[in-house]
C-alpha cells in the first residue's frame, strides 16, 4: 500500500469527522435567504455572542465576508489602509477595487504587524485632491506572516487612532480562534476594538464550508443586502451551519495540537542541513520555511514527490500549515522526506 500523503497546504484541507457529518445529517433546516432556517439563526447568535457583537450574516466563504465588510463600510472612490501582505489585498482576487471600487493604502508591516504610528505616519489630510480614508483593515492571525498574531495591545493603540481619526476598523479574523486559543485572550475581547469581524470555520475548526461576518445590527442589514447582490444568498444552509456549530462546540480546544504540532514541524525542518526554519517564530499553525539556493515551487514539487505537499510562497519561501488532518505520528516521516526532495534537487540560485 501507498503511504499516504502528508498534506501540509493549508488548514483548509480539513474534512468532517464521522460525528460531524451526523450533526449535519440532523440538522434542522429552512430558507436562509427567507430567514427561516434556524440552523442558520443559531450560529449567527452564537457567534454574534462569541464576537460581543450584537449581530452575525452567516457566507459561504472568507473572502465574501471581507469584502461584503468592504462594502457596508465604504462606497466607490473611498480608501481602505491595509498591510501590505493582508489576504484582503493579495489574495482575494482584486476584489477591493471590482467590487467595493475602493483604493488600498498599504502598510508594509513587520510580518503582517504594523503600528499606531504606521498608521497615523499614512493619513492624508481632508482635501478635494485625495481619496477619502474610510477604513482600516487588521489581520489576526496573519496568514502570510507565518500566522502571526496581532498584539491586542497594539490592536487598541490602533483602534484609538481610528476613533480619533473617524476611521471604521475591520478585523479579518479568518484564524481569529487560533490567535485566542494561542494567547488565551478570549474572541470578545480581541474583537471588542472592531467594529465589524470577520471570522471563519472551515480552517483549523474543520467544518465543510462557511464563514460569518459580525457588527452592529445596522451593519448586518446592510450586509445582507450585499451578500445577496454578490451571490451569497444560500436555501437550506442549515446543513453548512450545523458543521460551524459542531465545530465550535467539538472542535475549538484542539488548535492548540495544531500549534504544538508546527513547532514541531518547524524543529524538524529546521534540523535538516538546506532548510532553514524557526520554530521560535511560530505563533499558530502556520510554517514559513525557506531552501536556500533552491527555488521554492521547484522544492515543492520535489516534496511532492516524497508525498509531503506545501505550497511555494515564491523565491525561496514555502508554507506548510498543520491541522486536524496531520497528526504528530506523521510527521514523524518528514525529516526523511524532506531530506529525500533536498537530495534530489541540486542548487540552482546563488545562496545570499
Amino acid at each position: 500500500m501507498m503511504t499516504p500523503p502528508l498534506d501540509l497546504r493549508s488548514d483548509t484541507i480539513t474534512q468532517p469527522t464521522a460525528a460531524m457529518r451526523q450533526a449535519i445529517a440532523q440538522a434542522p433546516v429552512g430558507d436562509d435567504v427567507l430567514g427561516d432556517d434556524p440552523s442558520v439563526h443559531a450560529l449567527e447568535e452564537r457567534v454574534a455572542h462569541l464576537l460581543g457583537k450584537e449581530a452575525a450574516v452567516f457566507m459561504p466563504s472568507g473572502t465574501m465576508t471581507n469584502q461584503v465588510a468592504l462594502r457596508v463600510h465604504t462606497e466607490p472612490g473611498d480608501e481602505v489602509i491595509l498591510e501590505s501582505q493582508a489576504h484582503i489585498y493579495y489574495y482575494e482576487g482584486g476584489a477591493p477595487a471590482a467590487l467595493a471600487g475602493v483604493m488600498s493604502q498599504l502598510i508594509a508591516g513587520d510580518r503582517g504587524i504594523f503600528t499606531a504610528a504606521d498608521l497615523t505616519a499614512v493619513l492624508r489630510p481632508v482635501d478635494v485632491h485625495f481619496p477619502v480614508t474610510k477604513l482600516v483593515c487588521l489581520e489576526n492571525t496573519h496568514n502570510r506572516g507565518g500566522g502571526r498574531i496581532f498584539p491586542l495591545s497594539e490592536i487598541q493603540a490602533l483602534a484609538q487612532v481610528c476613533q480619533t481619526h473617524g476611521l471604521i476598523l475591520h478585523l479579518d479574523g479568518a484564524r481569529l480562534w487560533n490567535a485566542c486559543i494561542a494567547t488565551g485572550i478570549s474572541p470578545q475581547a480581541y474583537s471588542a476594538p472592531f467594529d465589524t469581524v470577520s471570522v471563519c470555520f472551515s480552517k483549523g475548526l474543520g467544518a465543510p464550508v462557511g464563514s460569518a461576518l459580525a457588527g452592529s445590527v445596522a451593519q448586518m442589514q446592510r450586509a445582507r443586502r450585499f451578500r445577496k447582490q454578490y451571490g451569497g444568498g444560500m436555501r437550506q444552509a442549515g446543513l453548512l451551519a450545523a458543521g460551524a456549530l459542531y465545530a465550535l462546540d467539538h472542535q475549538y480546544d484542539r488548535l492548540q495540537e495544531d500549534h504544538d504540532n508546527a513547532r514541531y514541524c518547524a524543529d524538524i525542518l529546521g534540523s535538516i542541513e538546506g532548510f532553514t526554519a524557526n520554530a521560535q517564530a511560530v505563533d499558530t499553525n502556520i510554517v514559513i520555511f525557506e531552501t536556500p539556493g533552491r527555488d521554492a515551487t521547484a522544492m515543492a514539487q520535489a516534496l511532492r514527490d516524497q508525498g509531503v505537499w506545501v505550497n511555494a510562497l515564491g523565491g525561496q519561501r514555502l508554507r506548510a500549515v498543520t491541522s486536524l488532518m496531520v497528526t504528530r505520528s506523521q510527521l514523524g516521516s518528514l525529516a526523511d522526506r524532506a531530506a529525500a526532495a533536498l537530495a534530489s534537487l541540486s542548487p540552482t540560485v546563488p545562496v545570499s
